[in-house]
């Protein structure tokens, strides 16, 4: 069991699967049993703007939102999102952005997200069946294996 609450925040842009990342982090850690709050602010989202979402887990989480400067992780889907954002991560945080996943051994490009949480994932304790039994709950069939490779991707960017 985990003590502490840890705090990953996650942003980009509309579109790129932010607040399904977020969704599948969130649903890993309750299926793995402990308590956990998400929140997220959409701002113009559907237009491509900013979007972000918070993930706060342990074995007792009073609070949804990630306060400025507390978060363990920060996994940022577009670079531009970068400085907005670096404000949120602790000082001796981890930020996960899209220069840690060479793009061009994706099999498609909408699966990055998916490539941060693997490269996320080299840092949490939850098993890769674990993950990939939410990424089967979240996303079509036709998608698996595709964010499966992904996945594995990104969990190797970090190591």
């Amino acid at each position: 069991m985990i003590d502490k609450v840890v705090n990953v925040v996650f942003a980009g842009l509309g579109g790129q699967g932010v607040l399904k990342a977020s969704d599948i982090l969130a649903e890993v850690v309750f299926e793995s049993g402990l308590d956990v709050k998400k929140s997220e602010v959409h701002g113009m989202s559907q237009r491509g703007g900013s979007v972000s979402s918070d993930v706060r887990y342990g074995s007792k989480v009073a609070s949804p939102m990630v306060p400025d400067g507390e978060a363990e992780f920060l996994i940022v889907l577009d670079k531009t999102q970068v400085p907005v954002n670096e404000m949120r991560l602790k000082k001796d945080g981890c930020l996960i952005a899209p220069s840690k996943i060479d793009a061009g051994k994706l099999t498609n490009p909408k699966s990055l997200n998916v490539a941060l949480l693997g490269a996320l994932s080299s840092k949490l304790e939850f098993s890769e069946e674990a993950w990939f039994a939410v990424i089967k709950k979240n996303l079509p069939e036709k998608l698996h294996e595709v964010n499966f490779i992904a996945f594995r991707l990104g969990k190797e960017s970090l190591k």
